[in-house]
């Protein structure tokens, strides 16, 4: 090694060394990259999507700023028009319809409407089915349009009609089970009046007597009883055949026939009374 060549390696020795840094390259490369570019493109298809299907549904239900398809919000409240459909309870403080139009409930099975009291307990309930019309409630009231007279009344104790007159068009007429409280029974202009007890006796009854007055061209009672007189007055009268009787009446009211004597025959034969 000549002397030239040792000095420089020795210089080249004694020279401090330089670190150079590791540089790492900043960025997403390669599959995640991929990945990234994926998810940004579904979320954009995505929000296209949902975009479209938001304009699709306000298109569809007609959406306005008064409301939506047949719902319109009213300084008033809320308005409907055409048929609505509730799938499920509804509650509102009052439902009417138009000034020129009914407003009409209808179900496939039966319309119930329910009142209740401020702690949720049902007070009233009012139910149109296919068979019959039910209300349960403590008092049941039909009132006059008019003057709001009470027509009709109904609750656990009575039943009071309020009208002026109680039609029955039945061929059949009224059936009551009990007694019949009335002032005033009549018949229609040219028909009939008929009380009938078909298996058991008509009793009448007042407190001040019962007064019958029978003003007719002819007047008919068919099936009286006859009383017969005891003893007998005579052999031969016993075998004369009696065409004439005497309208006796017990003090029960029920009526019956006595052979017409000189004078009045019915004490004599008021014995069938005691058979009533």
């Amino acid at each position: 090694m000549t002397r030239e060549q040792y000095v420089l390696a020795t210089q080249q020795n004694n020279l401090p060394r330089t670190e150079h840094p590791q540089l790492y390259p900043v960025g997403i490369y390669g599959w995640r990259k991929r990945c990234l570019y994926f998810f940004v493109l579904l979320l954009l298809v995505t929000m296209i999507v949902n975009l479209a299907m938001t304009i699709w549904i306000l298109k569809v239900m007609n959406f306005t700023v008064d409301g939506m398809g047949n719902l319109r919000v009213t300084k008033k409240g809320i308005r409907l028009e055409g048929i609505s459909e509730f799938l499920l309870p509804l509650y509102v403080k009052e439902i009417h319809s138009r000034k020129d139009s009914a407003l009409v409930l209808q179900s496939d099975r039966n319309v119930t409407v329910n009142a209740r009291n401020h702690m949720g307990q049902l007070t009233g309930q009012l139910t149109v089915g296919a068979d019959a019309v039910e209300a349960q409630c403590k008092r049941f009231e039909v009132s006059s349009s008019e003057d709001g007279r009470v027509l009709f009344s109904a609750d656990e104790e009575e039943i009071v009609i309020g009208a002026d007159r109680l039609k029955v068009t039945g061929t059949e007429g009224a059936v009551f089970e009990h007694s019949v409280e009335t002032p005033h029974i009549r018949a229609k202009p040219s028909q009939d009046l008929k009380l009938e007890s078909p298996t058991r006796s008509l009793i009448m009854e007042a407190p001040r007597g019962i007064q019958i007055f029978l003003n007719a061209n002819s007047i008919r009672l068919g099936n009286l009883p006859v009383g017969a007189l005891s003893p007998p007055s005579s052999p031969s009268s016993s075998t004369t055949r009696q065409t004439i009787y005497e309208l006796c009446v017990c003090p029960n009211g029920k009526l019956y026939l006595s052979p017409a004597g000189a004078g009045s025959t019915c004490q004599s034969s008021s014995n069938i009374c005691l058979w009533s």
